[in-house]
Protein backbone atom coordinates (compact mmCIF):
# COMPACT_ATOMS: atom_id res chain seq x y z
CA UNK A 1 0.00 0.00 0.00
CA UNK A 2 1.44 3.32 -1.47
CA UNK A 3 2.29 6.10 1.32
CA UNK A 4 -0.33 7.97 -0.06
CA UNK A 5 -3.01 5.51 0.49
CA UNK A 6 -1.90 4.91 4.34
CA UNK A 7 -2.19 8.58 5.23
CA UNK A 8 -5.78 8.96 3.57
CA UNK A 9 -6.99 5.53 5.64
CA UNK A 10 -5.94 6.57 8.90
CA UNK A 11 -7.64 9.92 8.28
CA UNK A 12 -10.31 8.69 8.02
CA UNK A 13 -12.55 7.65 11.03
CA UNK A 14 -13.58 3.38 11.70
CA UNK A 15 -16.00 1.94 13.55
CA UNK A 16 -14.97 -1.10 15.28
CA UNK A 17 -18.80 -2.13 16.10
CA UNK A 18 -20.04 -4.18 19.47
CA UNK A 19 -21.52 -7.50 20.13
CA UNK A 20 -24.59 -8.57 18.97
CA UNK A 21 -27.65 -6.51 21.20
CA UNK A 22 -31.05 -8.32 20.07
CA UNK A 23 -32.53 -5.90 22.91
CA UNK A 24 -31.47 -3.03 20.63
CA UNK A 25 -33.19 -3.68 17.89
CA UNK A 26 -36.29 -5.29 19.75
CA UNK A 27 -36.54 -1.80 20.92
CA UNK A 28 -36.73 0.05 17.55
CA UNK A 29 -39.99 1.17 16.73
CA UNK A 30 -40.56 4.18 13.84
CA UNK A 31 -43.64 6.86 13.95
CA UNK A 32 -43.97 7.28 10.00
CA UNK A 33 -46.41 10.28 10.47
CA UNK A 34 -43.91 11.46 12.73
CA UNK A 35 -41.28 11.26 10.05
CA UNK A 36 -42.56 12.63 7.49
CA UNK A 37 -43.68 16.09 9.67
CA UNK A 38 -39.93 16.07 10.24
CA UNK A 39 -39.76 15.35 6.38
CA UNK A 40 -42.15 17.97 5.25
CA UNK A 41 -40.90 21.05 7.72
CA UNK A 42 -37.64 21.21 4.95
CA UNK A 43 -39.43 22.12 2.43
CA UNK A 44 -41.19 24.81 3.91
CA UNK A 45 -38.54 26.71 4.84
CA UNK A 46 -36.24 29.81 3.02
CA UNK A 47 -33.66 27.95 1.06
CA UNK A 48 -29.85 29.37 1.16
CA UNK A 49 -29.39 32.08 -1.79
CA UNK A 50 -26.96 33.69 -3.61
CA UNK A 51 -22.96 33.15 -2.39
CA UNK A 52 -23.93 30.64 0.81
CA UNK A 53 -25.82 28.38 -1.86
CA UNK A 54 -22.69 28.27 -3.67
CA UNK A 55 -20.60 27.46 -0.93
CA UNK A 56 -22.84 24.39 -0.12
CA UNK A 57 -23.06 23.51 -3.61
CA UNK A 58 -19.04 23.44 -3.25
CA UNK A 59 -19.63 21.30 0.10
CA UNK A 60 -21.85 18.58 -1.88
CA UNK A 61 -19.27 18.19 -4.69
CA UNK A 62 -16.63 17.63 -2.10
CA UNK A 63 -19.20 14.57 -0.87
CA UNK A 64 -20.02 12.75 -3.92
CA UNK A 65 -18.93 9.74 -5.08
CA UNK A 66 -18.63 10.01 -8.19
CA UNK A 67 -19.96 6.45 -9.97
CA UNK A 68 -19.93 4.37 -13.41
CA UNK A 69 -21.98 1.08 -12.92
CA UNK A 70 -23.28 0.01 -16.32
CA UNK A 71 -22.60 -3.18 -18.07
CA UNK A 72 -20.92 -1.13 -21.15
CA UNK A 73 -18.33 0.65 -18.85
CA UNK A 74 -14.90 0.40 -20.20
CA UNK A 75 -11.49 1.67 -19.35
CA UNK A 76 -11.91 5.09 -21.45
CA UNK A 77 -15.24 5.57 -19.72
CA UNK A 78 -13.68 5.20 -16.20
CA UNK A 79 -10.65 7.19 -16.86
CA UNK A 80 -12.68 10.27 -18.17
CA UNK A 81 -14.71 10.07 -15.19
CA UNK A 82 -11.61 10.33 -12.86
CA UNK A 83 -10.43 12.99 -14.74
CA UNK A 84 -13.97 15.02 -13.56
CA UNK A 85 -13.25 14.01 -10.42
CA UNK A 86 -10.03 15.71 -9.86
CA UNK A 87 -11.45 18.45 -11.41
CA UNK A 88 -15.01 18.63 -10.99
CA UNK A 89 -15.74 22.33 -11.94
CA UNK A 90 -14.79 23.79 -14.95
CA UNK A 91 -11.94 26.45 -14.15
CA UNK A 92 -13.53 29.54 -15.26
CA UNK A 93 -16.44 29.17 -12.63
CA UNK A 94 -14.39 28.46 -9.70
CA UNK A 95 -12.23 31.53 -11.00
CA UNK A 96 -14.87 33.86 -10.91
CA UNK A 97 -16.40 32.43 -7.65
CA UNK A 98 -13.07 33.19 -5.60
CA UNK A 99 -11.98 29.54 -5.30
CA UNK A 100 -9.26 28.74 -8.15
CA UNK A 101 -6.96 27.98 -5.45
CA UNK A 102 -9.72 25.46 -3.68
CA UNK A 103 -8.27 22.02 -4.90
CA UNK A 104 -12.08 20.74 -4.91
CA UNK A 105 -12.29 17.09 -5.87
CA UNK A 106 -14.94 14.93 -5.32
CA UNK A 107 -14.99 12.14 -2.69
CA UNK A 108 -14.72 8.89 -4.30
CA UNK A 109 -14.89 7.27 -8.00
CA UNK A 110 -17.24 4.15 -7.24
CA UNK A 111 -16.74 1.48 -9.49
CA UNK A 112 -16.98 -2.13 -10.34
CA UNK A 113 -14.04 -4.82 -9.45
CA UNK A 114 -13.18 -5.14 -13.19
CA UNK A 115 -12.63 -1.67 -13.58
CA UNK A 116 -10.72 -0.93 -9.91
CA UNK A 117 -7.10 -0.69 -11.20
CA UNK A 118 -8.06 0.72 -13.85
CA UNK A 119 -9.29 3.81 -11.21
CA UNK A 120 -6.49 3.22 -8.74
CA UNK A 121 -3.95 4.19 -11.61
CA UNK A 122 -6.07 7.34 -13.17
CA UNK A 123 -6.22 8.92 -9.66
CA UNK A 124 -2.83 8.10 -8.55
CA UNK A 125 -1.05 11.26 -6.26
CA UNK A 126 -4.89 12.97 -6.50
CA UNK A 127 -6.22 11.61 -2.90
CA UNK A 128 -8.99 10.38 -4.07
CA UNK A 129 -10.22 7.11 -3.08
CA UNK A 130 -11.74 4.69 -4.89
CA UNK A 131 -14.53 2.86 -4.06
CA UNK A 132 -15.52 -0.96 -5.71
CA UNK A 133 -19.23 -2.47 -5.13
CA UNK A 134 -18.68 -5.46 -3.74
CA UNK A 135 -20.97 -9.10 -2.63
CA UNK A 136 -22.80 -9.77 -5.71
CA UNK A 137 -23.94 -5.99 -6.32
CA UNK A 138 -26.35 -5.13 -6.48
CA UNK A 139 -28.64 -8.62 -5.64
CA UNK A 140 -26.01 -9.27 -3.07
CA UNK A 141 -27.39 -13.49 -3.98
CA UNK A 142 -23.75 -14.47 -4.88
CA UNK A 143 -21.90 -17.78 -2.33
CA UNK A 144 -20.69 -16.11 0.56
CA UNK A 145 -17.42 -17.47 0.01
CA UNK A 146 -17.35 -16.12 -3.79
CA UNK A 147 -18.26 -12.52 -2.16
CA UNK A 148 -15.73 -12.60 0.16
CA UNK A 149 -13.64 -13.31 -1.72
CA UNK A 150 -14.83 -10.59 -4.25
CA UNK A 151 -14.08 -8.40 -1.11
CA UNK A 152 -10.14 -9.55 -1.42
CA UNK A 153 -9.53 -8.81 -4.57
CA UNK A 154 -10.98 -5.70 -4.78
CA UNK A 155 -8.48 -4.59 -1.73
CA UNK A 156 -5.70 -6.61 -3.37
CA UNK A 157 -6.68 -4.40 -6.14
CA UNK A 158 -6.35 -0.49 -4.58
CA UNK A 159 -9.40 -0.08 -3.30
CA UNK A 160 -9.65 2.03 0.17
CA UNK A 161 -13.33 1.81 -0.05
CA UNK A 162 -15.69 -1.43 -0.08
CA UNK A 163 -19.65 -1.01 -1.06
CA UNK A 164 -21.33 -4.29 0.01
CA UNK A 165 -25.01 -5.27 -0.16
CA UNK A 166 -26.48 -7.16 2.70
CA UNK A 167 -28.83 -10.34 2.02
CA UNK A 168 -32.20 -8.59 2.04
CA UNK A 169 -34.00 -11.85 2.89
CA UNK A 170 -32.57 -11.52 6.23
CA UNK A 171 -34.10 -8.62 7.19
CA UNK A 172 -37.66 -9.55 5.93
CA UNK A 173 -37.16 -12.82 8.00
CA UNK A 174 -36.11 -10.72 10.94
CA UNK A 175 -33.09 -13.15 11.00
CA UNK A 176 -30.72 -10.11 12.50
CA UNK A 177 -27.96 -12.16 14.08
CA UNK A 178 -27.28 -13.67 10.66
CA UNK A 179 -27.36 -9.96 9.26
CA UNK A 180 -25.44 -9.46 11.69
CA UNK A 181 -22.60 -12.33 11.04
CA UNK A 182 -22.78 -11.83 7.33
CA UNK A 183 -22.10 -8.07 7.82
CA UNK A 184 -18.82 -8.98 10.65
CA UNK A 185 -17.70 -10.95 8.44
CA UNK A 186 -17.63 -8.57 5.34
CA UNK A 187 -15.63 -6.47 7.46
CA UNK A 188 -13.69 -8.66 8.66
CA UNK A 189 -12.89 -9.44 4.29
CA UNK A 190 -12.42 -5.47 3.92
CA UNK A 191 -9.27 -5.37 6.23
CA UNK A 192 -8.11 -1.59 5.97
CA UNK A 193 -10.80 -0.43 3.32
CA UNK A 194 -13.46 0.99 4.82
CA UNK A 195 -16.67 -0.62 4.45
CA UNK A 196 -20.38 0.88 3.32
CA UNK A 197 -23.36 -1.41 4.02
CA UNK A 198 -25.69 -0.81 1.34
CA UNK A 199 -29.52 -1.48 2.73
CA UNK A 200 -31.00 -2.02 -0.57
CA UNK A 201 -34.15 0.10 1.74
CA UNK A 202 -37.12 0.08 -1.22
CA UNK A 203 -36.75 -3.59 -0.87
CA UNK A 204 -37.35 -3.95 3.22
CA UNK A 205 -40.66 -4.05 3.70
CA UNK A 206 -41.17 -1.31 6.07
CA UNK A 207 -39.15 1.70 7.56
CA UNK A 208 -39.09 0.42 11.16
CA UNK A 209 -37.03 -2.34 9.36
CA UNK A 210 -34.99 -0.46 7.87
CA UNK A 211 -34.11 1.25 10.93
CA UNK A 212 -33.31 -1.95 12.57
CA UNK A 213 -31.31 -2.94 9.84
CA UNK A 214 -29.18 0.01 10.34
CA UNK A 215 -28.95 -0.82 13.67
CA UNK A 216 -27.48 -4.42 13.25
CA UNK A 217 -24.84 -3.10 10.05
CA UNK A 218 -23.19 -0.01 12.67
CA UNK A 219 -23.18 -2.87 15.50
CA UNK A 220 -21.60 -5.09 13.01
CA UNK A 221 -18.89 -2.40 12.17
CA UNK A 222 -20.08 -0.62 9.11
CA UNK A 223 -18.30 2.31 8.66
CA UNK A 224 -20.83 4.03 6.83
CA UNK A 225 -24.50 3.09 5.67
CA UNK A 226 -25.88 3.04 2.37
CA UNK A 227 -29.69 3.77 1.21
CA UNK A 228 -29.44 1.43 -2.18
CA UNK A 229 -27.94 0.15 -4.91
CA UNK A 230 -29.56 2.86 -7.19
CA UNK A 231 -30.91 0.20 -9.13
CA UNK A 232 -33.69 -0.87 -7.26
CA UNK A 233 -37.47 0.46 -7.89
CA UNK A 234 -37.24 3.12 -4.84
CA UNK A 235 -33.72 4.21 -3.83
CA UNK A 236 -32.52 7.19 -1.59
CA UNK A 237 -35.58 9.08 0.17
CA UNK A 238 -35.53 11.62 2.72
CA UNK A 239 -38.13 10.21 5.02
CA UNK A 240 -35.68 7.01 5.07
CA UNK A 241 -32.65 9.23 5.24
CA UNK A 242 -34.20 10.55 8.44
CA UNK A 243 -34.49 7.52 10.07
CA UNK A 244 -31.33 5.71 9.51
CA UNK A 245 -29.66 9.27 10.39
CA UNK A 246 -31.03 8.67 13.70
CA UNK A 247 -30.08 5.48 14.09
CA UNK A 248 -26.47 6.68 13.49
CA UNK A 249 -27.47 9.09 16.26
CA UNK A 250 -28.62 6.22 18.61
CA UNK A 251 -25.42 4.26 17.81
CA UNK A 252 -23.53 6.75 18.79
CA UNK A 253 -25.12 7.76 22.09
CA UNK A 254 -24.81 3.78 22.94
CA UNK A 255 -21.11 3.66 21.43
CA UNK A 256 -19.76 6.48 21.48
CA UNK A 257 -18.38 5.38 17.41
CA UNK A 258 -19.37 7.88 14.19
CA UNK A 259 -21.03 6.46 12.01
CA UNK A 260 -21.21 7.89 8.13
CA UNK A 261 -24.45 7.81 5.84
CA UNK A 262 -24.55 7.95 1.90
CA UNK A 263 -27.72 8.41 0.28
CA UNK A 264 -27.67 6.96 -3.48
CA UNK A 265 -29.67 6.89 -6.68
CA UNK A 266 -32.41 9.46 -7.63
CA UNK A 267 -30.26 12.22 -5.90
CA UNK A 268 -30.19 14.20 -9.15
CA UNK A 269 -30.56 17.85 -8.50
CA UNK A 270 -28.91 20.58 -6.78
CA UNK A 271 -31.69 21.65 -4.73
CA UNK A 272 -32.40 18.08 -3.51
CA UNK A 273 -28.76 17.69 -2.21
CA UNK A 274 -29.41 21.06 -0.48
CA UNK A 275 -32.02 19.67 1.58
CA UNK A 276 -30.11 16.28 2.60
CA UNK A 277 -27.13 18.75 3.51
CA UNK A 278 -29.49 20.49 5.91
CA UNK A 279 -31.09 17.42 7.16
CA UNK A 280 -27.56 16.22 8.17
CA UNK A 281 -26.54 19.53 10.10
CA UNK A 282 -29.74 19.27 11.55
CA UNK A 283 -29.97 15.88 12.83
CA UNK A 284 -26.06 15.08 13.10
CA UNK A 285 -24.28 18.71 13.27
CA UNK A 286 -20.61 19.90 11.74
CA UNK A 287 -18.86 17.41 11.87
CA UNK A 288 -20.87 15.34 9.37
CA UNK A 289 -20.74 17.50 6.54
CA UNK A 290 -17.87 16.05 5.64
CA UNK A 291 -16.46 13.57 2.89
CA UNK A 292 -15.28 11.55 6.08
CA UNK A 293 -18.80 11.47 6.84
CA UNK A 294 -20.96 12.07 4.45
CA UNK A 295 -21.17 10.49 0.95
CA UNK A 296 -23.80 11.35 -2.53
CA UNK A 297 -24.16 7.87 -4.54
CA UNK A 298 -24.20 10.01 -8.14
CA UNK A 299 -23.80 10.48 -11.61
CA UNK A 300 -25.70 13.40 -12.63
CA UNK A 301 -25.99 15.37 -9.50
CA UNK A 302 -22.48 16.75 -10.04
CA UNK A 303 -23.73 18.03 -13.98
CA UNK A 304 -26.56 20.14 -12.08
CA UNK A 305 -24.40 21.67 -9.32
CA UNK A 306 -22.25 22.85 -12.19
CA UNK A 307 -25.20 24.50 -14.25
CA UNK A 308 -26.24 25.66 -10.95
CA UNK A 309 -23.13 27.49 -10.17
CA UNK A 310 -22.60 28.64 -13.75
CA UNK A 311 -25.85 30.48 -12.80
CA UNK A 312 -24.52 32.17 -10.11
CA UNK A 313 -21.55 33.56 -11.94
CA UNK A 314 -23.40 34.39 -14.76
CA UNK A 315 -27.92 34.95 -14.65
CA UNK A 316 -27.90 32.17 -17.32
CA UNK A 317 -28.45 27.98 -17.81
CA UNK A 318 -26.26 26.62 -19.38
CA UNK A 319 -27.05 23.30 -21.18
CA UNK A 320 -26.13 19.95 -19.41
CA UNK A 321 -22.96 19.26 -22.11
CA UNK A 322 -21.11 22.22 -20.98
CA UNK A 323 -20.24 20.12 -18.09
CA UNK A 324 -19.95 16.58 -19.09
CA UNK A 325 -19.09 13.63 -17.10
CA UNK A 326 -16.64 12.36 -19.82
Amino acid sequence: MSATKQILINSLPRVEGCDFHPDWVDEIKINKSAVDRRISSLGGRRTVKKKWQAAWLLKAISCIDLTTLSGDDTAGRVKRLCAKARYPVRPDILLALGFEDMQLTTGAVCVYHEMVETAVAALKGSGIPVAAVSTGFPAGLAPLETRLAEIRASVAAGAEEIDIVISRRYVLTGNWRALYDEVKAYREACGDAHMKAILATGQLGSITKVAKASMVCMMAGSDFIKTSTGMEGVNATLPVSLVMIRMIREFYAKTGQKVGYKPAGGIGTAKLALQYLTLIKEELGDEWLSPHMFRFGASSLLGDIERQLEHFVTGRYSAANRHSMG
